[in-house]
């Protein structure tokens, strides 16, 4: 399994709906991709309170890296995308991916 892991650093602008509208659009791709599961994604209520400003963040599972592959080149993802790293500080700058074979 490849676990898929996003933070984002949004602009002071940005709100929590704007953010919320992203993250269900990303929930209802997950559900439509074969091999992707378990989207979970919101803002940090971290006690430790070291996120350095990356506040929000989601999580999504694949099956494989095959599965990964496909969620990459897909049209809707890459729009969500593209409103995440607009709406990022400094751009793509404020955006962190990590895949990780779990």
């Amino acid at each position: 399994m490849i676990r898929h892991i996003v933070l984002t650093k949004f602009k002071a602008h940005v709100t929590e709906e704007q953010v919320t509208d992203i993250y269900t659009a990303l929930a209802a791709l997950t559900q439509e991709l074969a091999g992707a599961n378990n989207f979970c994604g919101g803002r940090s209520q971290s006690p430790e309170q070291i996120e350095r400003g990356y506040m929000h963040g989601f999580v999504i599972d694949f099956d494989n890296w095959g599965a990964l592959k496909n969620y990459s080149i897909n049209p809707m993802h890459k729009s969500l995308g593209g409103r995440i790293v607009e709406n990022a500080v400094g751009g793509i700058d404020g955006v962190l991916v990590l895949d990780i074979e779990v």
